[in-house]
């Protein structure tokens, strides 16, 4: 199996400390290095960071997938099954407003996963997903 390489993403937020604060304590990330404009973290191990930028009044995008509304830019990461089970319950706890709560897609075809949406404090849309066969990952 090839090694797969770290991603890197930067995403705005508009409230520097409340995000560091969330990504750090809700969803349990590292944080790495970090300046007056920026904070890093170790985001399930990829390279997160978010910068501050003033709010946005730009009204939020969604597409229909499913019958549900997903939310439009977004990013995550594909964890493994158990390890998604895990964290999705673990967010239920904390009492986390899911966009889309944590469902299974395609059940016992090709491809199944599970999958949840959530916003963080500065309305960034985050989606995580697992795959029962991440072989599976882009089977058509």
């Amino acid at each position: 199996m090839q090694k797969i390489t770290p991603f890197h993403v930067a995403v705005p937020v508009h409230n520097l400390e409340e995000c560091r604060i969330f990504y750090r304590e809700v969803l349990g990330c590292k944080e790495g290095r970090s300046a007056e404009q920026w904070v890093d973290f170790d985001f399930f191990g990829h390279q997160f960071v978010i910068h501050y930028k003033p709010k946005s009044e730009e009204d939020a995008h969604t597409n229909p997938v499913d019958g549900k509304n997903v939310p439009v830019p977004h990013y995550g990461v594909v964890l493994p099954w158990d390890t998604f089970q895990t964290f999705s319950q673990e967010l239920i706890e904390k009492g986390i407003d899911f966009v889309i709560e944590p469902y299974i897609r395609f059940k016992g075809e090709p491809g199944e996963q599970a999958t949840m949406f959530f916003l963080d404090p500065a309305g960034n849309a985050l989606e995580f997903k697992a795959f029962k066969d991440m072989e599976q990952l882009f089977a058509k």
